[in-house]
């Protein structure tokens, strides 16, 4: 029934387990892999037609994990998984990015991958399995990919490599990076770091690359077992079309390209575009080709043109060198009301960035494979139509602002202070309102800006740059602060955030087979001058956090009560919590160590909640004068609130130093009173003394006596 073909191998001292023809027998390709315990199933399917009227290859990757992988139930109502989470999202585009560049040209069959996780042993991250699992799969399916792709995280630990680290081993790295790539080329790279050096990070990349070769080779010897006939593509020759633009257009596109603002030259190239169409597709009369053809084809020849002027003049669209960063302009303090914000504007990119402070209450619950944690650190990433002078849908977040939003998180993340010594939960919002290049980079640098505003104590400010790549033969030329069209054009994107010290983010993606060691070294040489140009800009406007919190921060006080004396503090349905944020207008969070954290952006709400908790919480001290309030008189004497809510009674003997006759002659209900405790009677009721105690002063006149006692004995 089944024809189950598997490879095995030793990797990074762990076994990986590839098999086939055993699950999921219809689709294209599939693959289940498993590595330590484990396990994630791979599939692949491709529509047997194209998909028509289409310029690009639909590839869609989608990525799940499913609860019971970890022997849990999901969270929520209906207990079963919703809608993709941040990390279903960033894991999809994860995969996405290394295999997209590895189709043939021209295939334009709908593509979908799917990857389940089945079972995680809550060290081995499904993250690489999964990235693996779906390299085999489309490399057995048939469809024309030209992989396999192997993959691998690197961590650093104690200034050494570590290959696939456990969970646990992650703990004590500087350095989380996951690189993907084919044998003989790298083609995608994601990382957080400590302030890494350029030669350690490129070191990663490269011992990564070298060790995830035998994966590359098991899905060989996989493939070879149970691989498909591969499906035909025969490449459309577009010659005579390419021939035929370049006759009509190529002065006018050559003209396009020498204009320096987006939205003219934008227009410039619509213009040659149409005078394209109207020659080869008139809307009377015979066409010379189709139309989707030739749309396709001016494309081509738009980025042959840029990248021909590049490699031959040195000179961009811009009419920059391939090393100047656009000029800069920073801002810092650009709203009123914000807690922190700042308006970050490099040539035609700009953001809009705001820091928000919040208190224990605003901390996210991430539900996860691994279980329920909270985040203190959220970093949201907007991109309106507007930003590019267009109109389009606007709603929930999609794939592209996820991971722009978290790889700026990533780059500011190693920066923050340690959560117990700066208390508070951080949202950063990032509204692009500009886009013409590597706004994911304007965000990081924008959000550094305005978290120094809101002043919080970042160790060092963070910058970041995007660097492009055109590389055609044996020339290339690595490009800084790359344009749009650069993007689009070129072939690569190669974004690194970082500090004057060293790296704390690197993504790159390749849209061709690869780039070599020595291309990845000239990028991050050029990347290191261009972020401490970066730097130096964001300097000008703010180089360190504010001395204090914005006007309209909330502030955060921390104290620490004994663990069995939480209970009296929240109280019985937590009835005494509930009161002292009612009455004092502070919030109130307290944690299971006994930590409370007391939030408001009013000093006098902060002090008047504290005073109450330490006065539930801590035991008033034998000798030790406390200013308090009559609550209530009797024949007998006063009751005094001297403590929080402790009273104690302060006998008619004790109010003055004369005979009292009746207690109301020397105190009224409401009245302020100093009053020294002077124990606790046999049934542990607080005994207070008002005469020792000098009521103008509070000076303790018991002690005074005897210290003027002994003078005179002298």
């Amino acid at each position: 029934m089944f024809d189950i073909q598997r490879v095995e191998l030793d990797w990074a001292g762990k076994q990986l387990t590839l098999e086939t023809g055993r699950v999921a027998r219809q689709a294209d390709g599939a693959v289940l892999a498993t590595y330590g315990e484990t396990t994630v199933l791979a599939t692949v399917v491709a529509a047997k037609e194209p998909k028509p009227g289409i310029d690009f290859m639909p590839l869609t990757v989608n990525y799940q994990e499913k609860a019971y992988a970890a022997g849990r139930i999901p969270g929520g109502y209906f207990k079963r998984e919703g809608r993709p989470s941040e990390r279903e999202t960033l894991i999809s585009r994860l995969i996405d990015r290394p295999i997209r560049p590895l189709f043939v040209d021209g295939w334009r069959c709908d593509t979908q991958v799917i990857i389940t996780v089945l079972s995680h042993d809550l060290e081995n991250d499904p993250d690489i399995v999964s990235m693996v699992a779906a390299s085999a799969a489309l490399t057995l399916s048939g469809v024309p990919f030209m992989g396999p792709v192997g993959a691998a995280r690197v961590a650093y630990v104690g200034g050494e490599y570590k290959v696939n680290p456990t969970s646990a081993e992650m703990e004590g790295s500087d350095l989380d990076l996951v690189v993907a790539g084919t044998a003989d080329a790298v083609l995608m790279v994601e990382s957080e770091a400590k302030e890494l050096p350029e030669d350690v990070m490129l070191g990663a990349v490269m011992h990564g690359h070298a060790h995830f070769q035998p994966v590359i080779d098991a899905i060989i010897r996989l493939a070879e077992k149970a691989a498909k006939e591969p499906r035909n593509l025969e490449a459309a020759d577009v010659s005579e079309v390419e021939k035929a633009i370049l006759e009509i257009a190529e002065a006018d596109l050559r003209a396009a390209y020498q204009i320096v603002e987006k939205q003219g030259r934008y227009a410039a190239v619509d213009a040659a575009k149409a005078k394209v169409m109207a020659a080869l597709c008139p809307e009377e009369g015979e066409a010379r080709f189709e139309a989707e053809k030739v749309k396709a084809v001016f494309k081509e020849v738009q980025a042959k043109i840029v990248r021909w002027n590049i490699l031959d003049t040195g000179t961009r669209i811009d009419g920059r060198d391939v090393k100047t960063v656009r000029r800069i302009v920073a801002e810092a303090g650009f709203l009123p009301r914000a807690h922190g914000s700042a308006l970050f504007t490099r040539g035609e990119t700009q953001a809009l960035v705001v820091a928000t402070l919040g208190t224990g209450d605003d901390e996210q619950f991430i539900d996860s494979l691994e279980g329920t944690y909270k985040e203190t650190f959220l970093l949201h990433y907007n991109f309106p139509p507007y930003s590019v002078g267009e109109t389009g849908r606007m709603g929930s977040p999609g794939r592209r602002e996820i991971g722009h939003g978290k790889l700026a998180w990533r780059a500011l993340h190693p920066m923050l202070p340690p959560h117990h010594e700066f208390p508070y939960t951080i949202r950063v919002v990032s509204e692009i309102t500009e886009s013409n290049g590597s706004s994911s980079m304007a965000t990081v640098c924008g959000a550094s800006l305005s978290l120094m505003d809101a002043g919080v104590p970042l160790r060092r400010p963070v910058a970041g740059i995007a660097m492009g790549l055109i590389l055609e033969g044996e020339r290339y030329a690595v490009l800084s602060d790359i344009l749009g069209d650069e993007d689009h054009l070129g072939d690569m994107d190669f974004k690194v955030a970082g500090t004057d010290q060293g790296v704390t983010a690197l993504q790159m993606d390749i849209k061709i087979a690869g780039i070599t060691e020595e291309i990845m070294r000239v990028a991050l040489d050029q990347a290191k001058a261009g972020r401490m140009h970066i730097l130096g800009e964001m300097g000008k406007a703010l180089s360190g956090a504010r001395a204090e919190l914005g006007q309209y921060a909330p502030r955060i006080e921390t104290i620490k009560i004994p663990q069995d004396k939480i209970r009296e503090v929240i109280g019985s349905g937590g009835k005494v919590i509930r009161e002292i944020v009612e009455k004092t207008g502070a919030k109130v969070d307290i944690s299971d160590d006994g930590t409370v954290k007391v939030a408001s952006s009013d000093l006098k709400s902060i002090t008047a909640a504290i005073n109450w908790i330490k006065g539930i919480a801590a035991e008033p001290e034998v000798g030790v004068i406390y200013e308090g309030t009559v609550v209530k008189t009797t024949d007998f004497g006063a009751f005094v609130n001297f403590f929080g809510s402790r009273d104690g009674l302060v006998h008619i003997s004790q109010l003055a130093a004369q005979r009292v006759q009746k207690v109301t002659d020397v105190v009224k209900e409401g009245q302020k009173v100093k009053v020294k405790l002077l124990g606790f009677d046999e049934r542990g009721k607080v005994r207070l003394s008002m005469k020792v105690v000098d009521q103008e002063t509070g000076e303790d006149l018991e002690a005074k006596g005897k210290s003027d006692a002994e003078t005179a004995a002298e």
